[in-house]
């Protein structure tokens, strides 16, 4: 395994793609053509060969669109991006324009396209997209149109092959529960919702439901497929033939079936008069019309995997725990290396991102990181989703401050940490709105919540302190976490925007607020962890939830004014620095045990 720091993206990419895709348009008679991110998976993270938006852009970020019009174009870019969406692209080819507001589907509203086709492919857009993207194109004045054949597709003639990696069964011994009880779960519920089967689309469901692990996507072990599993529990799974390893179909068992993905069509078209589950929300609108034009009836409903996915059971709670001390160890190390060697003032970005992989390497059951990992030094740590590349490389000078996210992927869990550090002095500005971040990090970590709270009614916890000092922080504050899965997953999120799933026992979160002083510096705090039934609290009157850490390495204690933390705020610290001896300081020796005992000093 090994991070790639030549990112091909650029303006220049957009300069070469973009009159080759208006090309292909004009042959298919578009006046526009919308690209979003996501490819026929929904997926966030993508193989090269579906990274349709960084090719006719230069955008490179995990999330984003564009709009294609005859003589102008825009990209759409959320708070992470915001920075990097300008950077990337050439503006005098395209327009920045932000996420939510007003959005793609807002700006296409906003513009007077009269007479005009806007064309969409239905296999990289959900129903919901498709129906909110058709009534922004009328009301421009234009007319949405499905295509048949992508015309970007159709322009990247030097499109790289998509993924065919090997697909293996993931042990009884992580998973925790097998995967034909998993099925008959999933086939209870179809029959209390009296439908016939379910369509499931998402490669991280099938993962999970299927007990296997793949390598198509970039960082995740997900296995790029397709599944129909019916009322009975019998279910076949759809995948290039090649990726088959030995023992898989014994794995799988004889109520599943191996088909290929060509099969899918016509096994559609055999589900006519029956009644079948698919999410609007993850499926693409290609199989709504597959199914519509087989006279299936089809059940809008949330696929059926997601929940019981995100509530993880006792053997994955104890072994992402596990995963989360071994790699603990490796942080520690690599925050002992950052306190010593680091501070000379010539260590580069680059440099502590492949230091920090190797020392996580040391441990052989590390499979590959969780995503790349974002090393920002001074103003490149103020773009959150910075990815340093072999132009964008800085040297952590002294002086400034470091910001580092990252995670592996071991095959008992995924991690997921963020921490800042301070190379040389730091002023006291930084000291300050890294102790406001904390303390935000901090409330989120100690709150007693009843059932039915969402990750919304939360989300004001990490930015009080932010906001009383005027500032914030333009992303989420938490996001489920997989096992041995995807690092986003849903459906559960602790952000700004409604989320209207309930935080449950066993729910992976993080806890992640931030703060980013555009062209100086970025802070953020990250810790991940899971959701609990709280010890009983004296005097309430009903059951309460909580969350217990999962990550454990210490915070830079020069980065924290004690004089803004209250008396409890600093018992929390001083705790929590405890807690990170006790887990991690039998894994490390030497100077660098040395060093976390030190680090572990109460404030």
């Amino acid at each position: 395994m090994k991070q790639n720091f030549d990112v091909k993206g650029g303006p220049q990419i957009g300069r070469e793609n973009l009159p080759k895709l208006r090309q292909e348009m004009a042959k298919q008679r578009l006046d526009g053509f919308y690209v979003p991110h996501e490819d026929e998976y929904q997926n966030e993270y993508l193989p090269d060969a579906n990274e349709r938006l960084a090719w006719v852009s230069g955008f490179t970020g995990s999330f984003g669109s564009a709009l294609i019009l005859k003589d102008r174009a825009a990209i759409f870019v959320d708070g992470r991006y915001t920075i990097q969406g300008a950077d990337q692209t050439d503006p005098t080819l395209f327009e920045c324009v932000p996420v939510p507001d007003p959005g793609a589907f807002g700006w296409l509203a906003q513009q007077d396209l009269a007479s005009q086709v806007i064309g969409y492919d239905p296999a990289l857009m959900t129903p919901n997209d498709v129906a909110e993207f058709s009534k922004s194109a009328t009301k421009a004045g234009a007319t949405a149109k499905a295509v048949t054949e992508n015309p970007l597709d159709l322009a990247w003639t030097d499109r790289p092959p998509q993924p065919v990696q090997p697909v293996h069964a993931h042990s009884l011994d992580y998973a925790g529960e097998a995967s034909e009880d998993k099925r008959m779960g999933i086939a209870a519920g179809l029959s209390d919702d009296q439908a016939d089967a379910v369509m499931i689309t998402a490669p991280a469901s099938i993962a999970w439901l299927f007990n296997i692990r793949g390598g198509d996507v970039s960082c995740s072990p997900l296995p790029l497929a397709r599944a129909i599993v019916r009322a009975d529990g019998s279910a076949t799974l759809y995948m290039d033939p090649a990726k088959e390893t030995e023992g898989l179909r014994e794995h799988l068992g004889n109520q599943v079936t191996l088909a290929p993905l060509t099969a899918l069509d016509d096994d559609l078209a055999n589900l006519n008069g029956q009644t079948v589950s698919l999410d609007p929300n993850l499926a693409s609108a290609w199989f709504f019309q597959s199914l519509e034009a087989a006279d299936a009836n089809i059940l809008r409903q949330q696929d059926p995997v997601l929940l019981p996915k995100a509530c993880k059971n006792a053997t994955e709670i104890a072994g992402t725990a596990a995963a989360h001390r071994r790699d603990g160890a490796a942080i520690v190390r690599f925050l002992h290396w950052l306190d010593t060697d680091a501070q000379s003032g010539k260590v580069t970005e680059i440099d502590a991102a492949l230091k920090l992989l190797n020392f996580r390497t040391v441990d052989p059951s590390m499979k590959d990181m969780s995503f790349e990992t974002i090393s920002g030094a001074g103003p490149n740590g103020a773009l959150p989703h910075y990815r340093v590349s072999s132009a964008s490389n800085r040297t952590l000078e002294r002086g400034t401050l470091y910001l580092v996210d990252s995670g592996g992927q071991y095959p008992d869990g995924t991690t997921d940490i963020t921490r800042t550090v301070a190379i040389g002095d730091p002023s006291d500005d930084m000291r300050r709105h890294n102790t406001l971040v904390l303390k935000g990090h901090i409330a989120l970590d100690r709150v007693r919540f009843p059932e039915g709270t969402t990750g919304t009614h939360l989300d004001t916890l990490a930015r009080h302190a932010l906001w009383q000092a005027g500032l914030d922080y333009d992303h989420g504050t938490g996001h489920g976490v997989g096992v041995y899965l995807g690092v986003h997953e849903g459906p559960q999120r602790i952000a700004k925007a409604w989320n209207a799933t309930p935080l449950m026992p066993g729910m992976i979160v993080s806890n992640e607020p931030g703060f980013y002083k555009e062209g100086a510096y970025g802070i953020r705090i990250e810790n991940l962890q899971y959701v609990t039934p709280a010890e009983e609290i004296d005097g309430g009157d009903r059951p309460m939830l909580g969350f217990e850490c999962l990550t454990f390495a210490p915070l830079a204690r020069n980065l924290i004014d004690t004089d803004l933390l209250s008396s409890e705020e600093r018992d929390w610290v001083d705790d929590y620095h405890q807690r990170v001896l006790a887990e991690i300081g039998d894994l490390v020796d030497g100077e660098v045990k040395d060093w976390l005992e030190q680090a572990c000093q109460p404030l």
